[in-house]
């Protein structure tokens, strides 16, 4: 039964994708480098802001970061949607332990992804095989408010037909906590300083944590 050997009031674990499921870091740079070079832009690695913007932020809002004014900024979507990420998915890399955990997960729970990526998430969970564990993949393109605004979590707890507190978000950004805060749903910092229900630095250490519980 699912559920059984573990907390029985937790029935959705809810994964954030960039830093948590993968690190992402220089695919995502990438990209940015491919809309702004075009544009006469240099992107810099050594301003903290900026990458963490664009590491946690949807497309189009680290786009209006980045170019502030028109018409600068309608060409770096046009740009941006020119891109086929299937390209940078050689530089992303898969968390450690994050398959075998999900191995033991999926068996008990039900399990999804709220992420800030926008049409990318597909070919991410294609490429690493990882799409037969997810009933539920909630991106910024199916949502008008992405993180942080709590939209796509609730959107999650209506496609499961649960309560916030039967579900636990495991993310690693402030948007990720404030998300889960605005929604009511129990946070998990990955390898993060963040205020929430836990924090954890391994995947594996989910499954100790959900059967302390």
């Amino acid at each position: 039964m699912k559920g059984e050997k573990f907390h029985m009031a937790f029935k959705t674990i809810i994964y954030d994708c960039d830093g948590v499921m993968f690190d992402s870091l220089e695919a995502n740079t990438a990209f940015y480098e491919r809309i702004m070079t075009p544009l006469g832009e240099t992107l810099d690695r050594q301003d903290e802001t900026l990458m963490r913007v664009l590491h946690t932020h949807a497309n189009r809002d680290v786009l209006s970061f980045i170019f502030a004014h028109e018409p600068q900024r309608s060409r770096a979507l046009e740009q941006a949607a020119a891109i086929n990420y299937r390209e940078l998915i050689p530089l992303m890399r898969m968390e450690q332990g994050f398959r075998e955990t999900l191995e033991e997960l999926h068996l008990r729970f039900d399990l999804a992804v709220c992420t800030n990526r926008a049409s990318s998430m597909e070919d991410l969970l294609t490429e690493f095989d990882l799409g037969r564990f997810f009933g539920c993949v909630m991106t910024a393109a199916l949502v008008k408010n992405p993180k942080p605004h709590p939209e796509p979590l609730q959107r999650i707890l209506h496609h499961y037909r649960i309560a916030p507190h039967e579900a636990l978000f495991v993310g690693d950004s402030h948007l990720d906590s404030q998300a889960a805060a605005a929604a009511g749903i129990p946070f998990v910092a990955y390898k993060a300083d963040l205020p929430g229900f836990a924090r954890i630095d391994h995947h594996g250490e989910i499954l100790n944590l959900l059967e302390r519980r």
